[in-house]
């Protein structure tokens, strides 16, 4: 019989700090939870999940800082703000793992390989066109986790049913888009 039990411990002073920190830039308490499960229920992305949104919630009153800022399940998190919602103790669980996002970049954690390159291949495709541009976000995707060929297939097929198409689309004020990034950059260096 596997033993897979976990021993908890009291959190000590700088725990804590850290916990209120991150409750603080999240804007919500983690103490307010009672696990009904409705996020987790909810959740479009829970099935790609290590841990889904209620375990996170749960790893982190349980004083378990480091799995939940070590889980792949903030890297894999839509933000799509259903959990959020759900929440019958208004505890703002997509903005707790956008900020579980930033305290693990700030340690240098960046997570999956494949969901680091699809949030760069993403955001530079919207900073440089103003929007997204499928197939240039799938190049760049596959080009930088070496699958250079992975749904090659799809593509003749897709652009057939005008579903992609092979030259980007623009927007009028991309420059206003870059000074967001510009602006946004400006102040993550200052914090």
């Amino acid at each position: 019989m596997k033993n897979d039990a976990v021993k908890l411990k009291a959190a000590n002073q700088e725990e804590k700090e850290f916990l209120a920190r991150l409750e603080q830039e999240a804007g919500t308490q983690v103490s307010l939870c009672y696990q009904c499960g409705k996020c987790s229920a909810g959740c479009p992305a829970a099935f790609a999940m290590d841990y889904p949104p209620r375990e996170i919630i749960r790893l982190l009153q349980l004083n378990m800082l480091d799995e939940a800022i070590n889980s792949n399940s903030i890297w894999v998190c839509a933000t799509c703000e259903t959990c959020s919602e759900r929440c019958p103790r208004g505890v703002d669980i997509a903005s707790l793992m956008d900020t579980l996002r930033r305290e693990a970049l700030r340690q240098g954690k960046k997570g999956d390989n494949k969901v680091a390159a699809f949030n760069a291949a993403f955001l530079s495709s919207v900073k440089y066109l103003g929007r997204t541009y499928e197939a240039g976000i799938l190049l760049q995707h596959n080009a930088v986790t070496m699958q250079p060929f992975k749904d090659a297939n799809l593509g003749l097929p897709m652009m057939k049913r005008g579903k992609i198409s092979i030259l980007p689309a623009r927007i009028k004020g991309r420059d206003q888009m870059k000074k967001i990034f510009e602006r946004v950059q400006e102040q993550r260096e200052e914090n």
